[in-house]
């Protein structure tokens, strides 16, 4: 299927990672590892099945000696999602994980060096039809590609991935996709650039040793969001310190957000609250989320801590609730619907997303058809009282003011 992009995509040839394209105009796809021992094959596919869920396309688990490889052919056959055979440095164990019948080998090249080895690996693989992930890592390059005054650049990262193409060209294989990782943010950008004006070869983007979130999580959206807005990245993984779940997770909600992705979950908004706000908003916020869950509601839902201002900022949400005196104001895009005691917003939030889910925002605007003129007339009567409480100035704008200017003419 094509997906029709919110940034323009550079154009990349495609290969098929088992069932599941990337590259060439095919919508962006997630990707995770598992951490289990592979050659423990229940637990890993019981990991396999998690990362599903939570929005993973594509899984990763390693194959770093034969025990691994035997579990990957007893996992494969009952994977729900393509599976990737990461081999570091023994070119036996990327053929065994092509007998197991993995969907893709991932290689380092400045693991594996041997060109007699990289060729056989290439070999096998075409023969197959199984294509290979170059995995350049500016952590593990070739020796003679280090710069002795500014160690690794953006250029030697590159000559890492040509070198590894040219292997694969000698034996006519280019089922290729391409990552040039570094944990360095700036240095992982410069190289994905450099690397996007000289191939059509799909990318695979990430912040290798990302770390913990929050932190880490920052440090990858930093390099994965700014090339995905320049239209570089076929697929994405991020590398955190964490349950790789949670890489899964904010992978899929990084590419909803940037509208790359059809939106899978509930997309909730919530006002920063101020002087005016009637309820804690961070708190019904907070129980919101956990509310939905991991339902699949593919709505835009607002929670606004004043009627005064919320429902005109959340206008374009499909559903929100903005908190009254004592109760919340229930509107569906931007019109006021009904009328709800505060200590049940949270439920009538869901209960409403689950029907617009089911049967649409026209239905729910007809359903409230007979309550719409009384929660109209009762929003307005809660945002009169908030301006006569609380005035315009519900933050005391004007007094800060007022006193910077004492304090400057002093």
């Amino acid at each position: 299927m094509e997906f029709d992009s919110t940034f323009p995509r550079r154009r990349t040839r495609r290969i098929m990672v088992g069932s599941v394209p990337v590259g060439g105009g095919a919508p962006i796809t997630v990707q995770s590892m598992t951490v289990t021992r592979t050659a423990d094959h229940e637990a890993t596919l019981r990991q396999i099945y998690a990362l599903a869920a939570a929005g993973a396309d594509i899984v990763r688990c390693t194959c770093n000696r034969p025990e691994a490889a035997e579990g990957l052919a007893r996992l494969v056959p009952r994977s729900p999602v393509p599976i990737v055979a990461d081999v570091h440095n023994s070119h036996r164990m990327a053929l065994a994980a092509l007998e197991a019948g993995v969907h893709c080998l991932r290689l380092n090249p400045g693991n594996i060096r041997n060109p007699t080895h990289i060729r056989t690996i290439a070999r096998e693989a075409r023969d197959r039809g199984v294509p290979i992930r170059i995995g350049v890592n500016a952590g593990s390059l070739d020796p003679d590609l280090y710069d002795d005054r500014l160690g690794v650049t953006p250029e030697a990262m590159v000559e890492s991935a040509r070198r590894e193409l040219a292997y694969f060209a000698e034996v006519d294989f280019d089922a290729v996709k391409i990552s040039v990782k570094a944990s360095n943010v700036p240095l992982m950008i410069a190289a994905y650039r450099l690397l996007a004006d000289e191939t059509d070869h799909p990318l695979h983007l990430g912040v290798t040793e990302a770390g913990p979130p929050p932190v880490g999580t920052l440090k990858a959206t930093a390099g994965i969001a700014t090339l995905l807005a320049e239209g570089i990245g076929d697929t994405i993984r991020y590398s955190l310190t964490a349950d790789p779940v949670e890489e899964a997770r904010v992978g899929r909600q990084l590419l909803e957000i940037l509208g790359l992705r059809e939106r899978r979950n509930v997309d909730l908004i919530a006002c920063p609250s101020c002087g005016r706000a009637e309820i804690d908003v961070v708190g019904v916020a907070r129980r919101a989320l956990e509310a939905f869950g991991e339902r699949e509601i593919p709505l835009q839902v607002a929670v606004m801590g004043c009627v005064v201002n919320g429902p005109g900022e959340a206008r374009d949400a499909d559903l929100g609730i903005a908190a009254g005196h004592r109760r919340g104001h229930l509107f569906v895009r931007g019109e006021n619907v009904a009328v709800v005691p505060e200590d049940e917003m949270v439920e009538t939030l869901v209960e409403w997303a689950e029907f617009i889910t089911e049967h649409g925002a026209d239905a729910a605007l007809e359903r409230a058809r007979a309550t719409r003129d009384a929660a109209r007339r009762a929003a307005e009567e809660d945002r009169r009282r908030n301006l006569d409480e609380r005035g315009d100035d519900a933050n005391d704008r004007e007094a800060v003011v007022a006193e910077i200017r004492r304090g400057t003419r002093s």
